[in-house]
């Protein structure tokens, strides 16, 4: 069993066997077992002495090994979602319980994260390319675990490297250092950003990069510098003293690729040092990888406070690695002499290399050319017999546009002399074959040692299905999810909440720091899963405002504004609340049951659920929702109505948001 600490059965996930979402899924789910567990407790639900130390609605409700599972199951989901929308709302889970489970907290981590989707959005508009680096980045995350669960080749290299031994504590490890690598590696474009949009302010057809003004970086200091206090860590492991990170990565590096690719330390050492200060020596690019693992040695180990470990430190050199800095500095890919990146030199950054590389699919164009161009919206992979074999699909309403290029490829062909090839980014890139391969799959061969693991690329014309039902009308900067779940948990036991809604006073009471800074403490103080509920059910907004004919959006429009919602509204907001409760505690293994209270948790039993329905054979039905909701007495149906009406108020204090009714 899987989830040892469960009782109840789990819902199966039924996908290809070797393609990503059942591989990534069943890494989680099978080889990830035991995950966080304290070996000296309770491993097993059966056990003759479960403790009591762990946290679900409250603290010491449930056995501490039962929380770690509940976490992984979490994270299960949570992946399942994002697979199945590929949205920044469901990336934001992912994040989330990542960091939950191996960093700390979102709580101190979240303005990095919040950052980087904030900015993009906003701040790209003004670039000519620019696609998608949040929601990418789950991705990415997702193709490792899935690359490492069906390749022993790659599997075996890793544990090799590491010294480990026990498939799941091997696993563990994996997904943790895997995770930190994969999940930060683009935090550190809102540096990259800037430069790109003067580049493109003064972009002129046919117009050299080294003929514009451009970005450079100075007194950096203060990223780079490290504290005294990880000093120590730092000379017993390495047995030197460094001063900042470009000193610490170029030794690093150096250590593990210097005489595979001939470069000295002192080499290295210029090159970190001129990457952000001396882009005119780096072609007139910046390279974001090297503000990435800057940040994010500042923000783990003198911020956060982690302890430092070498393998955090192959995390952070893999993200330094996987853009610029290996492929021009250290490789110089496109060269004759080029030695593509073996996995035995740094299993994380080739795993990176590689991940990044495939994953081109399914971003949000923000860029002005990227716009105009065509870009797979989905792909399906088969990751069976040590092969990847990916197909990247297209929407075949572009057949116009394909078709336009295939013409004048195919008159290009017959007459080129003089004259340039036509492209259609990214379509043109995997369309173009020479002896059977791609440029596409040409510059990733060149970038990473594929002898043992074999790729093959191809592309595809289907319709467009992705989003079926997924997108609504409602629309802004919407990443406070974590400010909106922290209320959302904090007026359940408030009676100040309720007697501000009473007299209409919800805005005035949300802006009393007092009370925010309670229910903040509060929100620390759940489970992973409890935190996740909250999250889900603001996510869960827009959908149902899109179903009772509203919106939301933080731009001016021309209709009618709501204050609050008809009764007929919230009965139907609250019958799309139970089944999205409903469906949200049958995935995580609660089932119907009247216990005691304090058993409620442990037993995952709960009386609102549906009689005689485990969740395991179909999904939640409207049919069974409204059965099921019409049992209940009215003190639960307005369980599921006001935290809609609480949400009116929120949108209005923390995103400038109005809500308006089409009609």
């Amino acid at each position: 069993m899987s989830y040892t600490m469960i009782k109840n059965k789990i819902t199966d996930k039924k996908y290809p066997e070797n393609g990503l979402e059942n591989l990534a899924l069943s890494f989680i789910r099978n080889r990830c077992q035991g995950l966080r567990f304290d070996k000296n407790k309770a491993v097993t639900f059966d056990s003759e002495n479960l403790d009591s130390d762990g946290t679900s609605l409250k603290k010491n409700q449930i056995p501490y090994n039962m929380e770690k599972d509940i976490d992984r199951l979490c994270l299960e989901n949570a992946v399942e979602r994002f697979l199945k929308s590929g949205k920044k709302e469901d990336a934001f889970d992912v994040y989330f319980c990542y960091l939950e489970m191996f960093v700390g907290g979102y709580e101190k981590t979240r303005r990095m994260i919040e950052l980087l989707s904030e900015f993009e959005a906003n701040g790209s508009e003004l670039l000519m390319r620019h696609r998608d680096h949040y929601s990418h980045s789950v991705y990415v995350f997702l193709i490792g675990l899935a690359v490492y669960e069906s390749n022993d080749i790659y599997r075996n290299t890793y544990n090799k490297y590491y010294g480990l031994t026990d498939e799941h504590e091997s696993a563990h490890h994996y997904l943790q250092y895997w995770g930190l690598a994969s999940l930060f590696h683009d935090i550190g474009y809102p540096f990259e950003l800037p430069f790109e949009q003067v580049e493109s302010y003064f972009e002129v057809n046919g117009a050299k990069r080294e003929d514009k003004p451009f970005v450079a970086y100075h007194s950096l200091d203060s990223l780079i510098s490290i504290d005294e206090k990880i000093k120590p860590d730092i000379k017993n492991m390495l047995g030197a003293d460094y001063d900042n990170t470009n000193q610490l990565f170029a030794r690093l590096i150096t250590d593990k690729l210097g005489n595979a690719y001939g470069f000295s330390e002192e080499q290295m050492l210029e090159c970190l040092t001129e990457k952000p200060a001396c882009p005119d020596k780096f072609n007139y690019y910046m390279d974001h990888a090297y503000f990435s693992a800057s940040v994010l040695f500042k923000k783990l180990f003198e911020e956060m406070n982690c302890e430092l470990k070498a393998e955090h430190l192959d995390s952070l050199t893999a993200i330094l690695m996987h853009n610029s800095l290996y492929k021009f500095s250290i490789a110089d890919y496109k060269g004759e002499n080029n030695k593509p990146f073996k996995a035995e030199l740094h299993p994380l950054a080739y795993m990176l290399m590689l991940c990044d590389e495939l994953q081109c699919w399914d971003r949000t164009s923000y860029g002005r050319k990227s716009k105009k161009e065509l870009h797979p919206m989905d792909c399906t992979f088969d990751f069976s017999d040590n092969k990847i074999k990916a197909v990247y699909l297209y929407d075949e309403k572009e057949i116009s546009k394909v078709n336009m290029f295939k013409d004048s490829y195919i008159s290009w062909l017959q007459n080129p002399e003089g004259k340039k090839a036509p492209a259609l980014k990214s379509y043109s890139e995997m369309y173009i074959k020479n002896d059977g391969i791609s440029k596409f799959q040409e510059d990733i061969q060149r970038i990473v040692d594929l002898t043992d693991i074999k790729l093959s690329v191809d592309i595809g014309l289907v319709a467009n299905v992705r989003r079926n039902g997924t997108c609504y009308l409602s629309d802004s900067n919407f990443i406070n999810l974590y400010n909106f779940a922290v209320v959302l948990n904090g007026r359940w036991n408030n009676s100040d909440w309720k007697d501000a809604k009473m007299s209409g006073q919800e805005d005035k009471f949300l802006t009393d720091e007092k009370v925010i800074e309670e229910f903040s403490d509060s929100f620390k103080q759940l489970s992973l899963e409890y935190k996740l509920s909250n999250i889900n059910q603001a996510k869960a907004f827009a959908k149902y405002l899109n179903e009772i004919g509203c919106f939301y959006t933080d731009k001016s429009v021309d209709f009618e504004m709501v204050e609050k919602f008809s009764k007929e509204e919230l009965v139907k907001i609250g019958l799309l609340e139970h089944q999205r409760w409903l469906q949200e505690h049958y995935d995580m293994g609660w089932i119907y049951g009247n216990p005691s209270k304090n058993q409620r948790d442990l037993l995952r039993q709960h009386k609102d659920m549906i009689p005689d329905f485990d969740g395991t054979q179909e999904k939640v039905s409207e049919t069974l929702t409204k059965i099921n909701y019409e049992r209940l007495d009215k003190a639960e149906q307005d369980k599921d109505t006001d935290p809609m009406e609480c949400m009116l108020a929120m949108l209005r204090m923390f995103d400038g948001i109005r809500i308006y009714r089409l009609k």
